[in-house]
């Protein structure tokens, strides 16, 4: 991870450090021709109030990320918000609702002892694990650990420890968190529904339910699906992409910067010292690499964009290296003033020629320059660039020009 932490003196000047690192962040990536979403995020623990996250989106991706194509909006799943669901929503899917159009998904509290049941409307066609938005039960029950996914066995060891003691504000509880479209139904459904495994003794145990979120209005526990109306302009419609995130900005304010004392007095208020604006963002590296790698891959090899290219160009000669072959690696490789003109390298392994192309495709060099029977007998090369499906013969002196050419595209 390539991390960067910036220090202004003012929200202002945060702001715009914000976005130049941030316009630096999209071109870089644009030089890797990678198609980056730039979704607004969560700030998680890292505390501050405004983050955006870089993501590729890819079907390998672990992220879910919700756009708009009528007004552009791009936002993490997390923080991505869907439509307030109106009466008319609640009242037609609780009218004919049974117990088996009904979902639910068991979640505990970081101290273990609050079992979360989050009950939600089954979607048609979507897998259980599909459908059920946690980070809006989170938002309902903010001491939900979301990380744990067989939350039973830790209830159950709290079930135990608390037999025989007198309850209390510590003792194991039991949370329904309902969608709002259950809501009216619940308590009606509910003899049918399976609250806890039949094997538990919860004698004893205080039951509450959610079915509102903080400020009151009606609770989603459904994902976002493909079609759904945007949230921001409410006239297009949202498409629902896997996703790799690739980067992270934030802007932390004082977050740190006031509980470390981290202070400087301003030339205008030299008596009245001010903390430090604060923001942090994140590159990784080590991500990006095999990012590249699977979104420019074809059934042949890698093709790599040639900002990190080993090389931007391979010469491969069918029959061995003789003086003319270096000559031309030499020209190609450098200008008469000497200063670089490509990153070139010459093939001159003991291997056979269709063993070196093979070689070149696997390996994703964006260009490659064959030097075969036209070129001993006419000066003619065939330069490729199977990313841009390019193959032509091109005379010795015009290859510089060709080659520049097309790396500009790669």
């Amino acid at each position: 991870m390539k991390d960067l932490y910036t220090f202004d003196l003012s929200v202002e000047s945060a702001i715009d450090t914000y976005q130049d690192v941030s316009h630096t962040y999209t071109a870089f990536f644009a030089d890797l021709k990678l198609p980056i979403l730039v979704a607004e995020a969560s700030s998680g623990d890292m505390g501050g109030n405004h983050s955006h996250e870089y993501h590729l989106a890819n079907a390998i991706g672990e992220d879910i990320v919700a756009t708009c194509k009528s007004c552009g909006y791009t936002a993490n799943d997390e923080v991505a918000a869907s439509q307030p669901l109106t009466r008319a929503d609640i009242e037609s899917v609780a009218r004919d609702l049974k117990p088996s159009d009904v979902g639910v998904w068991r979640g505990i509290t970081k101290d273990r002892k609050t079992l979360v049941n989050a009950w939600y409307p089954l979607e048609q066609g979507s897998p259980d694990e599909d459908a059920l938005n946690i980070h809006a039960v989170k938002l309902a029950v903010p001491e939900l650990d979301a990380s744990v996914s067989d939350s039973i066995p830790f209830w159950k060891e709290s079930l135990q420890m608390s037999q025989g003691h007198e309850k209390g504000g510590d003792a194991p509880q039991l949370v329904n968190v309902i969608d709002s479209r259950i809501a009216p139904v619940f308590e009606g459904l509910k003899a049918q529904l399976q609250l806890y495994p039949d094997d538990l003794d919860v004698s004893g145990i205080a039951h509450s339910a959610v079915s509102e979120d903080a400020a009151g209005d009606s609770l989603n526990l459904v994902r976002l699906m493909h079609g759904d109306k945007c949230p921001r302009c409410g006239d297009g419609s949202l498409e629902i992409h896997r996703a790799l995130e690739l980067g992270h900005t934030f802007i932390l304010g004082t977050r740190y910067s006031e509980p470390l004392e981290a202070k400087v007095a301003l030339p205008q208020q030299p008596a009245r010292p001010v903390p430090l604006q604060m923001g942090c963002f994140g590159i990784g590296v080590s991500r990006i690499l095999g990012t590249v790698a699977e979104h420019l891959s074809d059934e042949r090899g890698l093709n790599w964009p040639r900002a990190i290219a080993p090389f931007e160009v391979i010469i491969i000669p069918t029959s061995g290296v003789n003086e003319q072959t270096l000559e031309f690696y030499d020209g190609l490789s450098s200008r008469r003033d000497g200063s670089a003109c490509f990153d070139v390298v010459l093939d001159d392994r003991k291997e056979s020629f269709g063993w070196k192309m093979q070689d070149a495709d696997l390996t994703g060099y964006p260009v490659v320059v064959v030097l075969g029977k036209a070129w001993r007998q006419e000066g003619v090369c065939e330069v490729q660039c199977r990313r841009l499906a390019y193959k032509e013969n091109v005379r010795a002196e015009d290859v510089a020009e060709c080659v520049s050419r097309l790396l500009k595209q790669l």
